[in-house]
Order: C-alpha cells, then structure tokens, then sequence
C-alpha cells in the first residue's frame, strides 16, 4: 500500500470512494447521496489544490485501488495561510487496518515540508476510532460543538481538534 498526492486522472476513482465513504460511515458531513459529487469536479479541485501551497488531498491506494483520502484545505486569506483543515474518507473494507496512519504520516511530512503550523479538524465525539487516531498523531481537544449533526433524528457533539507544529 502507498501513500502520495493525487493527480488530475485519479479524479474519477476519488468520486467513487467519497461515495462509497459517505455510504458506508456513519459519522460522515454528508449522508448517502446527499450530494451528487462528479469526477470533472474532483478533477478540478485537485488541479487547483496543486496550484496551492496549504492545500493538497492525500490518496491511499493498494493494489491501484483507492482505499482511502486525506484533503488538506488551507486558508484563503493571508491571516490563515499557516493552517488546513482536514478531511478523512477510508473506505470501509480497509477501516482499521492502517490506513489512516499511512496518511496522517505522510500528512505530517507534506506539512512541514509546506510551512504548515496549524492542522485542525472536527470529530463526532462518537466516533472512538477516530478520536484515537487523532490524538495518536498529536491532535489534541480545543472544545464542543454542543448538538452539532442531527443524525437519524439524534443531535451528536462534535470536538474541535488541532494540532501544531
């Protein structure tokens, strides 16, 4: 399995595993089929997060499959340029199995080598496996989003969580 940036024809395998993420993970921002999500698009944002220097999407792929993703989506003004916030998708075969290690490792890589002081991110407070990755990696709680997703009809808290360098 390895870990590397993604590139403008990889766009059409992404799309399918955020949706394949987002059906298959209960704690995800957007339920299954929420949104239509198109390759062009992914495509796209991955050519402008190219252009960018605090922005990027890790993808991991075995076998040339893609098993998991990592966006990196830094600030647009220049008080925030030191920072990204982040987004995880695994797909759900390979949960647990190391793949959210393989990419927070090369995270941490593309960041200092990027001049990035600030990662941050929210998680449901649920969601165990998460938060254990996380704090493995140096995240550490900054506060609550009190009732912060409404899920099935059931409010959840979500943490706010950084970490520098």
């Amino acid at each position: 399995m390895k870990v590397r940036e993604a590139g403008p024809a990889d766009a059409g395998k992404l799309t399918q595993l955020i949706q394949q993420v987002e059906k298959t993970s209960q704690y995800m921002l957007w339920e299954p089929e929420e949104r239509e999500i198109q390759p062009e698009n992914q495509r796209k944002m991955i050519e402008r997060f190219q252009l960018e220097e605090n922005s990027t999407i890790l993808i991991a792929e075995n076998n040339s499959m893609l098993v998991g993703y990592l966006f990196a989506i830094g600030g647009d003004a220049q008080r925030k340029k030191h920072s990204a916030y982040l987004v995880i998708g695994i797909h759900e075969a390979y949960r647990g199995t190391g793949v959210g290690t393989l990419l927070f490792n090369e995270l941490d890589k593309w960041a200092v080598k990027n001049n990035i002081h600030r990662l941050e991110l929210t998680v449901v407070t649920r969601n165990i496996a998460g938060l254990s990755l996380y704090q493995k990696f140096g995240f550490e709680i900054e506060g609550t989003k009190r009732d912060s997703l409404s899920i099935n009809g059931e409010f959840f808290d979500e943490y706010y969580m950084a970490k520098l360098f």
